[in-house]
């Protein structure tokens, strides 16, 4: 049999995905693979992908880029569930812990699971973003009573709340450029946006995108500011400028979408989480994600 040089071999891989369409949703994984609380998508600094509740509430699975098999990583003590997944600078897991009321660490060398943060006065962390000096930026709602807040966790799990009386706080992402920290209200269906300093205060609160139907969920930012902000219920991701201009609307084959994350080689595959469907979805895109 002729041996294909390795040369050639790559070429025709960087071939292959240069032509796959742009903004075309195939599947990852199969259908079932997770609870209906799939959520948070991410990868580590190695390119492994992590994802909540695999199989069942209170793990954390790692997946395979490759074919959509996966494995448990951990499962959570005290019946914890995670909701959302970061990563620090030395590559620790942060979890937001939506039952227990806490942020949760994860050692992934020894796997061993520790509070990182928790506070009386959280309802429930859900999701997380984290600045390039490891300061995380949760939001909280409350669901029953249609509102929210806005926290942040300092090195060390000191806690600062820095909004409250807002509605169902949900997705939150900070900027390429770490200035500006977005916030959606699910059931509100709004998009604020605020200043943040050099130490991480955020002011200068304004609306930024409104929708007059379905909810919100995760939402991430690519290189070049343009957010990807999910559309739970409708199905869709839809991409708004940083003027607040929508640019596209990404068709996905499931409704309920709660999270996604750039990822792939070059950050230009966006991997979506699917609660109706209990599965993975991707599409590739033009512009990497802002960690690429």
């Amino acid at each position: 049999m002729k041996r294909i040089p390795s040369a050639l071999l790559l070429l025709a891989t960087a071939t292959a995905c240069a032509q796959e369409p742009l903004y075309t949703a195939k599947d990852l994984t199969k259908e079932n693979m997770f609870s209906t609380n799939i959520e948070g998508p991410n990868f580590d600094k190695a390119g492994n992908l992590y994802v909540v509740n695999f199989l069942k509430d209170g793990t954390i699975g790692r997946i395979s880029t490759k074919d959509g098999s996966g494995e448990v990583f951990v499962t959570l003590p005290d019946s914890s569930i995670a909701n959302s997944i970061q990563f620090t600078s030395k590559g620790d897991m942060l979890l937001a812990d939506f039952k227990g009321h806490n942020v949760l660490k994860v050692d992934m060398k020894t796997r061993k699971i520790s509070v990182y943060a928790h506070s009386d006065r959280f309802s429930q962390p859900n999701d997380l973003c984290i600045n390039s000096k490891d300061q995380v930026f949760a939001s909280d709602p409350n669901w029953k009573k249609s509102t929210g807040q806005l926290w942040r966790v300092d090195k060390g799990g000191k806690v600062t709340l820095l909004a409250a009386d807002m509605g169902t706080t949900n997705g939150i992402e900070l900027s390429p450029d770490e200035k500006t920290l977005y916030v959606n209200e699910s059931a509100q269906r709004k998009v604020w946006k605020f200043d943040v300093d050099a130490q991480g205060n955020i002011s200068n609160k304004r609306l930024f995108a409104e929708f007059p139907d379905h909810g919100f969920d995760g939402m991430k930012c690519d290189k070049t500011g343009n957010l990807y902000l999910t559309r739970y219920g409708k199905g869709t991701i839809v991409v708004l400028s940083p003027s607040g201009e929508q640019l596209r609307e990404i068709p996905l084959k499931g409704k309920s979408c709660s999270n996604l994350v750039f990822g792939g080689k070059d950050g230009k595959t966006v991997f979506v989480t699917l609660q109706d469907r209990k599965c993975i979805e991707t599409f590739r895109v033009e512009v990497a994600g802002k960690k690429f």
